[in-house]
């Protein structure tokens, strides 16, 4: 009986404490929301700045937002196209939300995009999601290899579309990170973007032969892409053989066309911001950049000197980062790749790097990529030596799609040849192997003999090139950095 009332006791006891702490806790839980919840504050707008400081993130800025002003350009200058074309009679371009094709490899006098290659057809495209959706075209492309490149502002991709995916023919919807609208019949997937700007790029796989340059045209006749309001639900076939020229863009030497301008790139940077919310974690740096901004349009000085800062940012930082050897993950003998391409999220280094060398890169999955400037002892290759590439017999680059080995310049274009060669690998149907299975490539600028021109990748007479290896559809040693590229060996 005395046990029973102490256990009642006790547990009125334990009844009053947990009755009595419940207020205390609820208050205590109460400030943590109100502490968590407390917003934190950023620049003081009208707040008095120093020069030195505002140089520091104007070079901060510039650097960060270089590939997203980069794309949004790319957007601004073909806006008032009239219709899809070939720019300078070789490249594709198009009006907003539409998109133009090659039909055969891609000139190499263009000059619009660094390190174009020649085992594709190319298409491009810029779109403005806030304008409108836009409609992907996909066509049967009957078992050949196929990827789009789909991208937003960042450079980071937001749609999955090409072979390796299984993809179905049919049409896919792209919409902005705001719309709800309603999807009409007949369209298999919708891909909704980060930002509402974005640029996209159909690459479809091509031999190197006459017979095959007819062959994908049927394939190549189906590719599109236009605004939502034109979707009818019925494929549209295009010619692209029979597309208008637009005169070539103004020339700066052999280099890329210059897409981001230090004198403009303050003007540009709100509609930046604007339209790639922050990533998380992003939004402090995003109050930071608005503050600049707002401090470039109310004192002409202060923007003049951020003007002339972001001036040495290009050619002091990100200049260099044309050249391959500058960035990225190192390789045995000195190839170097990357592995976060088309989703460098906050990697904020390698996406100006990339975008600087070699805009609009696959994702890994689809592409792997590797880069060389340097021979097997660290020398820069230059075309006053030969030099060769052995892949030992099973060790070509493994993929499930091809492979090819690229040369370009020192500005990452094309070296004009006299066998108007600039790549080789799957596409070449007249590839020598050694008599023990491996594959020799020979790079120099003479012939390595006419028994061996088969194999032969010529290099610029004197001047300094970079090879490039692209993995289509790469298998898992690629990626996981069990297959690596053989050395370059400098052969005289």
């Amino acid at each position: 009986m005395i046990r029973l009332l102490r256990h009642h006791a006790l547990f009125a006891l334990t009844f009053v404490s947990v009755v009595t702490a419940t207020p205390l806790l609820a208050a205590q839980n109460k400030a943590v929301e109100a502490t968590v919840a407390s917003p934190v504050t950023g620049p003081v707008a009208g707040t008095k700045v120093t020069e030195p400081y505002v140089r520091m993130m104007a070079r901060e800025a510039y650097f960060w937002a270089w590939p997203m002003a980069n794309i949004f350009n790319r957007r601004q200058t073909f806006k008032n196209l009239p219709e899809p074309g070939l720019m300078g009679g070789i490249v594709p371009v198009a009006p907003i939300n539409r998109l133009s094709m090659l039909s055969d490899y891609i000139d190499p006098a263009e000059r619009l995009v660094a390190c174009p290659n020649q085992d594709v057809v190319y298409g491009a495209g810029s779109i403005a999601l806030d304008i409108e959706p836009v409609v992907l075209q996909v066509p049967d492309f009957n078992g050949r290899f196929w990827v789009y490149q789909v991208v937003d502002l960042r450079s980071d991709s937001f749609a999955e579309l090409g072979k390796m995916y299984n993809t179905q023919p049919g049409f896919y919807l792209l919409v902005g990170p705001d719309w709800n609208g309603k999807v009409p019949p007949g369209i298999r997937r919708v891909y909704r973007a980060r930002t509402n700007t974005g640029f996209v790029i159909p690459r479809v796989f091509q031999d190197d032969t006459a017979a095959d340059r007819q062959a994908v045209q049927p394939a190549l006749a189906g590719i599109d892409m236009y605004p939502l309001s034109q979707y009818d639900g019925k494929a549209k076939r295009r010619d692209w053989n029979k597309q208008p020229k637009f005169p070539a863009q103004a020339a700066e030497g052999n280099a890329e066309t210059k897409w981001v301008d230090p004198e403009k790139f303050f003007d540009e940077l709100p509609a930046l911001l604007k339209d790639a919310k922050p990533l998380p974690g992003e939004e402090a740096r995003y109050g930071q950049m608005a503050a600049l901004a707002a401090i470039a349009k109310a004192d002409p000085q202060l923007r003049a000197a951020m003007i002339d800062e972001a001036k040495k940012a290009d050619s002091e930082v990100i200049d260099p980062l044309l050249q391959f050897r500058n960035y990225g993950l190192q390789l045995p003998n000195y190839w170097s790749t990357v592995s976060n391409g088309a989703a460098f999220g906050t990697d904020y280094f390698t996406r100006t790097a990339v975008a600087r060398s070699n805009i609009f890169v696959n994702q890994q999955k689809e592409t792997k990529y590797f880069y060389q400037d340097l021979d097997e002892n660290g020398l820069r290759l230059n075309g006053q030596y030969g030099y060769s590439v052995t892949f030992a017999k099973g060790k070509l680059p493994p993929v499930k799609g091809f492979w090819s080995l690229t040369l370009y310049n020192e500005q990452h274009f094309f070296a004009p040849n006299e066998l108007k060669r600039y790549s080789i690998g799957t596409k070449n149907k007249s590839l020598q192997t050694n008599p023990d299975g491996s594959l020799t490539i020979y790079v120099q600028s003479e012939s390595p003999g006419k028994d061996k021109e088969s194999n032969w990748l010529p290099s610029p007479k004197g001047a300094e090139f970079s090879l490039y290896i692209r993995a289509y559809w790469p298998q898992a040693d690629a990626l996981d950095g069990d297959w690596t590229p053989p050395a370059v060996v400098k052969t005289n």
